[in-house]
């Protein structure tokens, strides 16, 4: 994920604050003593700048019973404390120079700690160093205790999300009304990533552009076939926006559709709007999946729908909750994941609408706002 200045993303001090409390009182509650987090997404999300992961140890140990500490190496605390403002009073931050062992200071940190949380993404190196000197304590994964906060998000969250969302909008709406016929599936990818920053996204994160017999593969790297009439199209774009994901798909077709078609992409409406129809909170996440594959699979498209029905977005394009028929948690208020049904024929076609949805106390609230009909381009 690209680096973007952390006046563009930062929130209040008291959002992290309050977040360090709810990630430390997650922790306590599944008999986790301490969650150690070097620089990923979970670290920015619990102190608001993006740190540079590198071989010197970045390190924030956010303990039960004592106050959070960072481990920096002293020429990144110059970065760490103008990033963190007047938070840096809460957090006692330990710097260390070339010639120290930033581990012992993370060991000294944690005595008498039995269980230790380790952030999912931390580098191999420092996972071993990390085990050989906090034995006999037990390692474990922190990512259910920081993604249990992470996953429900706060309205200050939401209305990020929901600008993210409107911005990929006005892309979208902007090259479905450009010309495509004729022109390459890389020249309309990167003409989509130019009209997500002229948006108001940072930074473009992807622009699938799939034509044809390619729009059948749900990942499709865009090349240089050349777009032409009777081709579906799936077009599916994200970016960045003051910290968080968009990311939606919509489907057109060059020129008028066939029957056959349009009778596929039909379904796959109805298919969203059942799996949008299904979310509110209480309900298993794995509902809204069984909501859309139920129409698809009555439809005799089973087969062809290969993929969830869904994932979590936040400051991560996919992050949890997952709309997957493995995922039995219920929804919360807070949740937002996308909804993006998928049918894909083999080597002659595919369709797939995707849209960002935030569960709500009432249901489900869409945060894409384009029409979900087959949009017919030139």
């Amino acid at each position: 994920m690209p680096i973007l200045s952390t006046a563009a993303t930062r929130f209040a001090d008291a959002v992290y604050a309050d977040r360090l409390r709810r990630a430390s009182a997650e922790a306590e509650s599944r008999g986790i003593g301490a969650l150690l987090v070097t620089p990923s997404a979970d670290y920015e999300y619990l102190l608001g700048y993006r740190a540079p992961a590198m071989e010197r140890l970045t390190c924030l140990i956010v303990a039960s019973e004592a106050p959070p500490a960072l481990v920096v190496p002293l020429l990144e605390e110059p970065l760490a404390r103008n990033a963190l403002g007047a938070m840096a009073e809460e957090i006692e931050i330990l710097p260390w120079d070339e010639t120290a062992d930033p581990f012992h200071l993370v060991r000294d940190r944690l005595k008498g700690q039995l269980r230790i949380g380790l952030q999912d993404q931390m580098w191999s190196r420092f996972v071993l160093r990390l085990k050989a000197l906090l034995e006999p304590a037990e390692l474990v994964d922190a990512g259910p205790a920081i993604g249990a906060v992470r996953r429900v998000k706060q309205p200050e969250e939401v209305e990020r999300l929901a600008a993210a969302a409107a911005a990929a909008d006005d892309a979208m709406l902007a090259i479905l009304a450009e010309r495509l016929s004729g022109t390459t599936e890389v020249e309309v990818s990167r003409r989509i990533s130019s009209l997500l920053v002229e948006a108001g996204h940072e930074t473009a994160e992807f622009a699938i552009v799939a034509s044809g017999p390619n729009s059948a593969s749900p990942h499709h790297d865009p090349g240089d076939r050349v777009i032409t009439s009777g081709d579906a199209l799936v077009l599916d774009i994200g970016g960045l926006r003051a910290g968080y994901s968009s990311d939606t798909t919509r489907t057109a077709f060059v020129s008028e559709a066939p029957p056959d078609f349009a009778a596929l992409y039909d379904v796959l409406q109805r298919a969203h709007l059942a799996a949008c129809e299904a979310v509110a909170p209480g309900i298993p996440a794995r509902d809204v999946d069984r909501a859309a594959r139920h129409v698809i699979d009555e439809a005799g498209y089973g087969a062809a729908f290969t993929h969830r029905t869904g994932h979590g977005i936040g400051m991560e394009t996919h992050e949890e909750p997952y709309i997957v028929e493995s995922n039995a948690e219920p929804l919360v208020a807070g949740n937002a994941f996308s909804i993006e049904p998928g049918i894909y024929i083999e080597g002659v076609w595919g369709a797939r609408i995707e849209d960002i949805v935030v569960c709500t106390e009432t249901g489900g609230e869409r945060l894409n706002s384009t029409s979900t009909e087959l949009a017919i381009v030139d």
